[in-house]
This record gives C-alpha cells, structure tokens and sequence, in this order.
C-alpha cells in the first residue's frame, strides 16, 4: 500500500470526542474489530483521515473491492456527520478541503458481514 500512515491525532478524526487510541487506533492496529457497521464507517472515515489505506483496504469487501484504495494525495479529511445508521446502512457526510477548496461527500453505504467482521460492500453518492 502507497504512502505511510500519518501519526494520529489526539482527537479521533471519526468525530466521536474520544481519544484516538481509544477509538479507531484499535481497530487500525488490529487489535480490535468494529462490533456495527456505524463503527466501520467510522474507523473507514478516520483511516483516510489518517493515511492509513491498508486498513481501508481490509475492511473492503473482496467482491466490491478496488484494486487502488488510495485517495487523492492532496484531499485532507475535515470532518464526518453521522446521518443515520440502520441495520446495515450508514448514511453520513464527510467534509474535506483540497487545493481547488473545501468538499462534502454525502453517502448511504452498505456494509456486510464475513468470517464474523463487518466489511464495507459499497454505497450511493448524493
């Protein structure tokens, strides 16, 4: 996987108000997996904040699953709001900024469990 992880910040990026390594970091280094599909989009969201793409890719269903995770080098991740999280179903908006300006990504993403681990299926963009 390209590019190395960027160290994580005091604040989980997911947004929840705890601190990283009580949050997503334990699902990034592997010690813990997300119990809902909530908490997947959420270390998802905080793995792109962070750099960390081999998490990304991980947790991607191999059906669905790109053969390139990577995001754009130059999109730093601003933000995530929870919309709605049913069953399998995360609706949320992300907020980034690049050099053309500042984004919002808004998604209802699928998600499904294998071997007992929730893995993101995929989702529609609005």
């Amino acid at each position: 996987m390209p590019g190395a992880p960027i160290p994580p910040p005091a604040g989980c990026p997911c947004g929840s108000g705890q601190p990283y390594d009580a949050c997503c970091g334990p699902f990034h280094r592997g010690s813990a997996l997300p119990p809902t599909p909530e908490a997947l989009m959420r270390s998802r969201y905080s793995a792109y904040a962070v750099g960390d793409t081999g998490y990304v890719f991980r947790t991607w269903h191999p059906r669905t699953r790109p053969e390139d995770v990577s995001p754009d080098p130059a999109t730093v991740w601003t933000g995530l709001e929870i919309l709605d999280a049913v069953d399998d179903e995360v609706e949320f908006v992300a907020s980034y900024d690049t050099p053309s300006g500042p984004g919002r990504m808004h998604e209802r993403s699928r998600f499904a469990q294998r071997a007992g681990r929730w893995l993101y299926l995929d989702g529609d963009v609005t």
